[in-house]
């Protein structure tokens, strides 16, 4: 198993369309990317993290070069940053 956390800088006032940008692209991610198993959202006082499950370290950095991931869930996001994400992948 593998995880691609991605740690947002988003002001509380952009929450709710960055839930909706994540809300939107959830299922094209689990029906089309090449290992995906799992996507969570996590809200926190200080930031927001979306947690992404893989079945290998290979297709998360994959997903990292996607169109998917480029084009939609980064221009979605990124008027609603308030930093760069915090993108990191763990094995287990």
């Amino acid at each position: 198993m593998a995880y691609l956390q991605i740690t947002l800088k988003i002001a509380n006032a952009n929450r709710a369309a960055a839930a909706a940008v994540y809300q939107k692209y959830k299922a094209p991610f689990l029906d089309t990317i090449a290992g995906a198993q799992s996507k969570e959202l996590l809200v926190r006082d200080e930031d927001v993290q979306v947690l992404h499950g893989f079945d290998t370290v290979e297709h998360a950095n994959a997903y990292l070069q996607s169109a998917l991931f480029n084009a939609d869930v980064v221009g979605g996001l990124k008027p609603l940053l308030d930093a760069a994400p915090d993108v990191r992948v763990y094995a287990s």
